[in-house]
């Protein structure tokens, strides 16, 4: 029996650009080790698929570097959206809206920012600094692209300044700011996300708690007069029958030790923030083979710093889960799965003819 869902929803995939690609977890493997070959043959793969958009991560020690490959993807991908992560400070704002203008040329208007909140190399703030800064720093890179001016005498930057000519003449074809999806747990990040965002992406949780996060950010964006759509970010298991879906995730697990896990969360920038912690209560609360739920299975998070759940079933059970989510406010979806070729073949095979989908933003 097959699900319909109800809205169409956004369906996104990951393009593992930090080294974050397994046969087994924990276990590097050099044919899935981050490089343009690899990760643009998800990009491809995603985009013959059907998805809808494609997450391009970010992060320092591990992987590359996603503006340059986005770049790169953007003139070999015709129809997907490129959802590019960006780490709050690591480009002065003028040179980042002159990046997008220029990566919105490229592409034909199809970038989206996933905008991030982490550390960056060599410094480290407070989470309410950070989300201070993030809420400026977005702020003005936004009013250059969208007014082609920014005036602004913050606690983080200072700028007074026209917005680059590729910005200017972006603007003027309809491509000003583009989407921005942002996501963190804390209250000040609830608070930037009200602020900045224009999606809200949340990590997995029991469908409850979801709900309630939505409801809080949801009365956030409206005491600043701004409306905002949701994300749900996770991992996901799916095969013919439950039994080969769970079988699937025990496979996964089944050659990382705890040690090796814990190194590789500690290398993420944000290994110690609200969200992450989070994860982690999830993980210790879980039964004895990792599931919070039925068809939610913590167990991704023991090599893994930000998302750490996937959802694991039967193409029925994987459906009727997003349906509940989309129940409970969600209006948009990044998966990944492992490895992330074979599963994005799987969730292309057996659960996207189930949904209706199309970008947030035509």
């Amino acid at each position: 029996m097959q699900h319909s869902i109800r809205k169409p929803v956004e369906l996104a995939w990951f393009a593992a650009l930090c080294d974050d690609d397994y046969q087994f977890l924990g276990v590097p493997d050099s044919k899935l080790a981050s490089s343009w070959l690899h990760c643009s043959d998800i990009v491809l793969r995603a985009e013959e698929n059907g998805f809808d958009n494609v997450l391009l991560p970010s992060g320092f020690e591990l992987g590359i570097d996603a503006t340059t490959f986005a770049a790169a993807a953007s003139v070999v991908t015709e129809r997907i959206k490129l959802l590019l992560a960006v780490r709050t400070g690591e480009v002065v704002v003028p040179q980042l809206a002159r990046q997008i203008s220029t990566l919105q040329d490229i592409s034909a208007g199809r970038l989206t920012i996933n905008a991030i909140s982490s550390d960056i190399p060599g410094q480290s703030l407070p989470s309410e600094a950070r989300y201070r800064r993030t809420t400026e720093y977005f702020g003005a890179v936004k009013s250059l692209l969208n007014t082609g001016r920014v005036d602004i005498d913050g606690e983080f930057v200072q700028l007074h300044i026209d917005a680059p000519r590729v910005s200017r003449n972006q603007a003027s074809l309809g491509f000003g700011a583009p989407p921005i999806y942002f996501g963190g747990l804390s209250s000040e990040a609830r608070e930037c996300a009200a602020h900045i965002a224009d999606v809200y992406l949340m990590w997995p949780d029991i469908t409850a708690n979801v709900a309630s996060v939505r409801t809080d950010v949801e009365s956030r964006a409206a005491a600043v007069g701004r409306t905002m759509r949701y994300g749900w970010r996770s991992h996901v298991v799916v095969r013919e029958t439950e039994a080969e879906a769970r079988e699937a995730a025990r496979l996964l697990l089944s050659r990382l030790d705890d040690e090796t896990g814990a190194a590789i969360r500690a290398k993420s920038l944000d290994s110690k923030s609200a969200g992450v912690t989070r994860q982690s209560e999830l993980r210790d609360n879980a039964d004895a083979d990792g599931y919070i739920e039925r068809h939610l299975w913590a167990g991704v998070g023991r090599a893994r710093s930000g998302a750490g759940v996937a959802i694991v079933g039967d193409p029925d059970q994987v459906t009727a889960k997003i349906n509940e989510l989309i129940d409970a406010g969600i209006d948009a979806f990044i998966f990944s799965g492992y490895p992330h070729l074979d599963e994005c073949d799987l969730f292309a095979k057996y659960v996207l003819p189930n949904i209706e989908h199309a970008p947030l933003v035509a």
